[in-house]
């Protein structure tokens, strides 16, 4: 077994139960995204491969505590541990964890490398097209959120309640990643997903109002 699929049974194990919108499917689609662009890019690929498998590490303990905790920075707690157990060079290892570390980019910790970057990217890209709005809506419906509520108000609707659907997530996220990507392809693929989503979303507030 290789180093790869070593920690990628470490982060299975830490991941087992979680919805199916951060599992290790997420991951998967996530590390091709990341390969893909990273060719382009001319990035370290190990160092990226293995800063995908572990980005989403924490992401059972941060659904857990209903967002107290900082996946991202929880994560990169938990991949410095995990990676010091194989004796990564001290430098791969930093390099690896502020991919992970920075991966969400709040807080102002803003993706410095390009392979933190394409992480970024290629995260926020599985957000968005027509396997963003499915995971938007699997995440919604795993905890108890109406289908649809095109006339929310946005500044009351609370994350991890019934009021927690797709559009919200549409709306206060979503639509707004297109213009955050930091990679040339990252744009050009974000630029496609977003036209799908706005289309989509148009089509679904228009049936809802029987317009179609």
């Amino acid at each position: 077994m290789n180093l790869s699929d070593k920690i990628k049974k470490e982060v299975q194990a830490k991941l087992s139960g979680i919805n199916s919108c951060h599992d290790l499917e997420h991951i998967n689609r996530v590390y091709n995204l990341a390969m893909h662009i990273g060719k382009l890019e001319k990035a370290n690929m190990e160092v990226l491969g293995l800063a995908v498998i572990l980005h989403d590490i924490a992401r059972k303990e941060e659904f857990k505590s209903k967002g107290k905790i900082d996946h991202a920075e929880r994560g990169a707690i938990l991949s410095k541990q995990i990676l010091e157990k194989y004796n990564l060079p001290k430098e791969k290892i930093e390099k690896i964890v502020h991919c992970v570390a920075t991966h969400r980019y709040r807080d102002n910790k803003m993706p410095q490398t390009k392979e933190a970057k394409i992480l970024y990217d290629a995260d926020k890209l599985d957000s968005m097209g027509a396997i963003g709005l499915g995971r938007a809506f699997s995440f919604a419906g795993h905890i108890g959120a109406k289908i649809h509520n095109k006339d929310i108000d946005l500044s009351t609707a609370k994350p991890y309640s019934v009021d927690d659907t797709a559009w919200r997530e549409y709306e206060i996220k979503l639509k707004f990643l297109k213009d955050k990507m930091l990679t040339k392809e990252g744009k050009k693929i974000a630029k496609e997903r977003h036209n799908f989503m706005k289309s989509f979303f148009d089509r679904l507030n228009n049936e809802v109002d029987g317009k179609i």
